[in-house]
């Protein structure tokens, strides 16, 4: 079962919910965050950003910086830019890229489904920025930014949710990247139960973008609980944690790219030879692979399209028939030399909204080799999960991103 539970959040006045919502705190850096917040009092960077708002330069893990953000949240509210829903509510949350459309439902999430393996992962999160995503929720006392969680669809509430958004939305504006956003409240009793009751029908959740977040939501709860007398109890509010969840098929992908500075002490001609040990290469476009398996190469100016030979990776295993891992196992690694792609300074990654040609200017300007993969799949994602796997590091990139501010959760 999924446990879920509507609650009543802060969020902006209709006027200005577009100049609140800002992008996530950890799709910017701070220089970035300062230029997009310039002259925008409202901006929810201010929030989760709140380094903007001190001495330029400073340490952003320093106490000042979540005292900052602890204090524009309650200016936010003292202040009425954001003010409290009157009762608790389901909010839906749609998102519009071009063609692509998605619709979530932003809910109260439950700790100990994420504590029993309910809410299933499928990356390992760093402890410096657990940490540093704790101590905003506890100093802030809120969750301030959900997290981004799917679920394997459920017609009905998919016709719910359809049904809803014919009415008008309480927000519906454009973003200046050009992703449009709308929010609908859902307060009906009678509604909000039944959303209630097929959620709770939903095997498993899934952490599809956020991993960090989550860790921190439930790691401040845990951290309650233990003060309050170690035994978990949903009647408090630490137990839960703020989330948009998405059914399954309506979420994009895209693939994430790799980047390497150097060729091993290869030459161009040398490297084309090891790869046709794994791989069937021949001549390529710039298109990203439409299919599993198949690689874009740029190498030296031009475009070679790569091909996994039969036997050259396990399928059926999870991870191992990943195209993120074949590319590792056969090619990065043993060619290469990039042992651990977390920690070597030699490669880097390109997320697949940057689209192929950024792959071009990073090989004229610091690398010698590029390469493109076919997105992951959400089956792919789930099946990992599943079995209880973590996948390779920079293997998902999901978008549109959920924007910040439009809904805030006070504990």
């Amino acid at each position: 079962m999924s446990k879920i539970r509507p609650f009543r959040a802060f969020r902006p006045l209709p006027d200005i919910a577009a100049k609140v919502a800002s992008v996530p705190y950890d799709v910017i850096n701070t220089k970035e965050a300062r230029e997009l917040s310039r002259d925008n009092p409202f901006s929810f960077l201010h929030i989760c950003r709140p380094e903007i708002d001190l001495t330029d330069g400073i340490d952003i893990h320093s106490d000042k910086v979540y005292e900052k953000g602890a204090e524009n949240l309650r200016a936010f509210i003292a202040g009425g830019t954001l003010f409290r829903e009157d009762s608790p509510a389901y909010y839906i949350y749609q998102q519009r890229m071009g063609n692509h459309v998605q619709a979530g439902l932003v809910v109260c999430s439950n700790v100990q489904e994420y504590e029993k393996g309910l809410i299933k992962i499928h990356e390992l999160t760093r402890k410096d920025k657990e940490d540093d995503r704790t101590r905003h929720v506890s100093t802030q006392n809120a969750n301030a930014e959900p997290v981004f969680l799917t679920y394997r669809a459920v017609p009905e509430l998919d016709s719910i949710i359809e049904r809803s958004r014919r009415d008008r939305p309480v927000y519906d504006f454009t973003s200046v990247d050009g992703i449009g956003h709308a929010v609908w409240v859902l307060k009906d009793p009678a509604l909000v139960d039944k959303i209630t009751e097929l959620m709770s029908k939903v095997d498993a959740l899934y952490v599809a973008d956020g991993h960090h977040r989550t860790a921190a939501a439930v790691r401040n709860g845990q951290a309650a609980r233990s003060k309050s007398g170690g035994r978990a109890d949903d009647t408090m509010e630490h137990e839960w944690f703020m989330a948009v969840l998405f059914p399954h098929n309506q979420l994009r992908i895209m693939g994430y790219y790799r980047v390497v500075k150097d060729l091993n002490g290869l030459s161009e001609r040398e490297l084309l030879a090891h790869v046709g040990d794994k791989f069937s290469v021949g001549p390529g476009t710039r298109e990203e692979p439409a299919s599993p398996h198949h690689f874009g190469m740029y190498l030296d100016k031009k475009w070679y399209e790569l091909k996994a030979k039969e036997g050259s990776f396990q399928q059926g295993d999870p991870i191992l028939s990943l195209d993120v891992s074949i590319l590792q196992n056969n090619l990065l690694d043993p060619i290469l030399g990039i042992k651990d792609p977390r920690t070597d300074k030699r490669i880097d990654f390109v997320g697949g909204i940057r689209g192929t040609g950024e792959l071009e200017k990073r090989c004229h300007d610091d690398c010698k080799v590029a390469f493109s993969l076919a997105p992951v799949t959400l089956e792919q994602l789930m099946a990992v999960a599943d079995a209880g796997k973590i996948m390779p590091p920079k293997s998902t990139w999901f978008e549109p991103k959920l924007r910040s501010g439009l809904t805030v959760r006070v504990l």
